[in-house]
């Protein structure tokens, strides 16, 4: 199957720091990737490059054949991807229906606006029974609820998720994975996410990469990956 998103021999670094050193991955139509690493190892360098918030130094980015990298992100998201950033950053002044309505600010979503929020309030009914409440005074696991749904508002093609489980407790988390496990089977969105909850992202992911010191050095299909000596190495066993 012909990648939506490819990631070709990048280099991306900040200042005279090389951080990635010729990195290549890709996503598939539909499909769910997991992107793991140590802290440090160079997962959200990786997805600012992707987006366009930092540049690439060599190599390059496609998505469906256009070529992402020198684009401004303004640009990048009207392509079609959609970024769930690490730590939700939500307008907490502004209600849950009124930061969903920012997800669909680009023409074609603001058509769909209404499908899809029916669609999101059934995978997260707080949606609806919070819609008039600020985004600033629900729980972690709630906010990171709506910025799942923003990201979807958009109706992107790809959407990153940049550790959407980080500092959330496990009764959330698993409501998550069965959110994502849903999206996943509609294989509506391809979904690139980037954390270090190795074993949920693993059991969710048709294929996973790790990264280790900026380079890729695993990678294959989800579950099996839990298998790989370099993973369990890395981010498995104890220290």
């Amino acid at each position: 199957m012909t990648a939506l998103l490819a990631v070709d021999g990048v280099r991306v670094g900040y200042g005279s720091a090389l951080v990635l050193r010729e990195v290549s991955l890709e996503v598939r139509p539909g499909e769910f990737v997991a992107l793991l690493g140590e802290n440090g190892a160079g997962k959200t360098t990786l997805l600012r490059a992707i987006t366009g918030r930092l540049p690439v130094r060599a190599g390059a980015v496609w998505l469906d054949g256009a070529r992402l990298d020198g684009l401004p992100p303004y640009r990048i998201a009207a392509l079609g991807v959609a970024t769930v950033p690490e730590g939700r950053r939500l307008f907490d002044e502004l209600t849950i229906g009124e930061n969903l309505e920012l997800g669909a600010y680009l023409p074609a979503a603001r058509r769909q606006a209404a499908a899809a929020r029916a669609f999101l309030e059934g995978l997260f009914p707080v949606l609806r029974e919070k819609r008039d409440v600020p985004a600033g005074v629900l729980s972690g696991g709630e906010q990171q609820m709506v910025a799942l749904a923003r990201g979807l508002m958009a109706q992107p093609r790809l959407l990153i998720l940049d550790d959407p489980f980080l500092g959330l407790a496990r009764p959330v988390i698993a409501r998550f994975c069965a959110a994502l496990g849903e999206l996943r089977a509609a294989r509506a969105v391809a979904v690139l996410a980037a954390g270090q909850h190795v074993r949920r992202l693993l059991g969710l992911a048709d294929r996973a990469y790790l990264l280790a010191e900026g380079r890729v050095v695993a990678e294959g299909p989800g579950p099996a990956l839990l298998g790989d000596p370099a993973v369990r190495r890395a981010l498995l066993e104890p220290r």
